[in-house]
């Protein structure tokens, strides 16, 4: 059995460019659902899963309301809207207030999450400009997940990372390739 059942992703400025890094090293057989926040506009076009799922060898998709969560799928949030894991495991989508001057916030996703997946859940914090993240990592991590996080002197804006490892000292610090060799190593049985 793997270590892992889900991987929660989270990244703002430099985004883009840190999950190609990642998502292009999963293979197809990878084992677990990947979902990302990635704060976007809440306007304009939407390009990420198309940008995404050009280099990902897992279909790439926005989350839908009431989806269940699958293996072997990496889901968006939508702009504009709040990204949660229920319980049983589907997911739902929020209007309520931004967390951290964001919605979709990174923290809401991790901490839904971790509730639903306990400690058999990675959370990974990239790049970004704010605190996103770190109150959701530690989440993960008081539920007995994985943290992982960017090396902050390999990202684009190094707030979030160093927000990250501040609040979850016990993450793993990583540059982006071996944050993906990490995931895939929790996936293995």
């Amino acid at each position: 059995m793997s270590a892992i059942d889900a991987v929660v992703i989270g990244c703002s400025a430099g985004g883009l460019e840190a999950l190609q890094q990642v998502l292009r090293l999963f293979p197809a057989g990878l084992g677990v659902p990947v979902v990302i926040v990635s704060h976007t506009a809440p306007d304009g076009i939407y390009l990420l899963p198309q940008l995404l799922g050009r280099i990902c060898a897992l279909p790439v998709a926005e989350a839908e309301e009431g989806e269940p969560v699958l293996a072997g799928h990496v889901y968006l949030a939508s702009p504009n809207y709040h990204l949660l894991i229920e319980p049983d495991r589907r997911f739902a989508l929020s209007t309520d207030p931004k967390v951290c001057n964001v919605r979709p916030a990174i923290d809401v996703l991790f901490v839904s999450a971790a509730d639903a997946f306990r400690g058999r859940l990675a959370g990974i914090v990239l790049t970004g400009a704010n605190a996103d993240g770190a109150r959701g990592l530690r989440a993960v991590a008081e539920a007995g997940g994985f943290g992982l996080v960017q090396d902050p002197l390999t990202a684009f804006a190094d707030a979030m990372p160093r927000a990250a490892i501040a609040s979850v000292p016990t993450a793993k610090v990583l540059p982006l390739p071996a944050i993906a060799g990490e995931v895939i190593a929790l996936c293995r049985p």
